[in-house]
């Protein structure tokens, strides 16, 4: 399965916790990847019409002194499913395909999912989380995980808008 495709139905799996603070139209995910090496940021965004954005999450797969490992909660979100399932995604990159022309940045638009969509996104996270070998389609090896990180403190609500 493809890194693209991973990641977006973690977050149609998460969906209704996404709904449950900033009531998007839509959703992104954005990262930057050299090609050929493992991802080490993302970060998921809430988007209202009007164009308002607001910071779901990010996740680092690495720690500094600015910012711990693993996922990290903004502006009110938290979604142990979308923890989970980042963690899960981002612990077994080797597992999932890029295609061979793509660039640096990654940019996957999710809209809100219809029933179908939603039943799929939940079925392969089953899939996955119940057997370590059907994580991307590989067959050896058992799940990495990481411990997910809540930010405590709310951060901002101003709204980032985008620019006409």
């Amino acid at each position: 399965m493809e890194l693209d495709k991973a990641l977006q139905y973690a977050v149609i799996a998460a969906w209704e916790d996404l709904v449950k603070v900033s009531k998007p139209c839509s959703a992104r995910v954005e990262y930057l990847c050299e090609p050929g090496t493992a991802l080490d940021y993302l970060s998921v965004w809430s988007v209202r019409a009007g164009g308002e954005q607001y910071l779901v999450c990010d996740y680092w797969t690495w720690t500094s002194s600015v910012h711990p490992s693993g996922v990290r909660f903004r502006n009110g979100h938290c979604s142990d499913q979308l923890a989970q399932s980042l963690d899960l995604i981002m612990n077994n990159q080797d597992r999932f395909t890029r295609p061979a022309d793509a660039g640096r940045y990654g940019l996957i638009l999710i809209y809100p999912p219809a029933e179908v969509a939603r039943a799929r996104a939940a079925a392969w996270m089953r899939e996955v989380q119940g057997d370590a070998g059907n994580v991307g389609g590989a067959d050896e090896g058992a799940l990495r995980s990481m411990p997910s990180i809540r930010d405590p403190t709310q951060e901002s609500e101003a709204a980032v808008t985008w620019a006409a």
